[in-house]
């Protein structure tokens, strides 16, 4: 089991979400919040340092090193922003980012195991700055990554890209399903129903809620909504199996998935990816 959270090795004087300490986030707002100008402009850097610390992360993946260490890394280049890494002691959660390897779809706890030649790794980074939060997450390879799992990863970049291309006011949230599915099932990929993407802003999470699979949902983008986009792509089935852990999700069948992930606001034309 993982060891208690360490949100104590965050420096005094950086602004702590409200959950820091108790492990409980604030109740959802029923509404989908929109979010002005100027907290736009607030949101953008605390997606910035999130982009850094991601591209920090991924420039460490290699065989040999522990996802410790590059929690550890990108935990130290956080707080050295004068941020807080949301996801320390968020419902309880021990470290600051989560490190999902191979078969594991998504909230992997970093610890000691090394990785190894043809690892595939997701690395999810949320930064806490003045008052919002920024999300973003890219799945990297260790070593080489055989053939399978590099398209993969490509077809996985490529549902992002093109879910957030059809953004913009007016336009139903179940699209973003829809353009996923219609690129990754005829591929032959099965796409997480378990996880989905979320607002996000002074709450690390809050509606609306992103489906990335067809859905039904009801809702329409307007200008000023902020929401992450991020699929998680399967080679075998997607169904999960959460782990006594309480956090790590691991594939039903064990067979690989990759995932990436930006934040969007929605723009009085169209969209914008702060986490980029």
């Amino acid at each position: 089991m993982p060891s208690e959270p360490t949100y104590d090795k965050v420096p005094a004087h950086i602004v702590r979400p409200p959950y820091a300490k108790s492990g409980s986030p604030p109740s959802w707002e029923t509404q989908i919040p929109i979010v002005s100008k100027q907290e736009i402009e607030q949101m953008r850097e605390a997606s910035a340092i999130a982009r850094d610390a991601l591209q920090l992360g991924g420039s460490m993946v290699r065989p040999g090193i522990t996802t410790a260490a590059i929690d550890a890394e990108i935990h130290r280049f956080i707080v050295k922003q004068n941020a807080y890494p949301s996801c320390l002691n968020y419902m309880g959660f021990p470290k600051s980012v989560c490190t999902s390897i191979n078969n594991i779809i998504a909230h992997g706890i970093p610890d000691n195991r090394e990785l190894m030649d043809g690892d595939m790794i997701n690395i999810d980074v949320t930064v806490y700055k003045n008052g919002f939060h920024g999300d973003t997450s890219a799945t990297f390879r260790a070593g080489t990554v055989d053939a399978a799992g590099e398209k993969l990863i490509q077809a996985t970049t490529e549902s992002l890209e093109l879910a957030m291309q059809i953004c913009g006011p007016g336009v139903p949230f179940s699209r973003i399903g829809e353009s996923i599915s219609s690129f990754a099932e005829p591929r032959g990929y099965s796409i997480s129903t378990d996880l989905t993407g979320h607002g996000i802003g002074r709450n690390f999470h809050q509606n609306p809620l992103i489906y990335h699979h067809f859905n039904e949902e009801p809702g329409e983008m307007a200008e000023g909504m902020v929401f992450t986009i991020e699929p998680i792509l399967c080679q075998g089935v997607a169904a999960g199996i959460q782990w006594p852990d309480g956090w790590t999700i691991s594939t039903e069948d064990g067979g690989r998935s990759a995932q990436f992930e930006h934040t969007v606001v929605i723009t009085s034309d169209g969209a914008e990816i702060l986490t980029k």
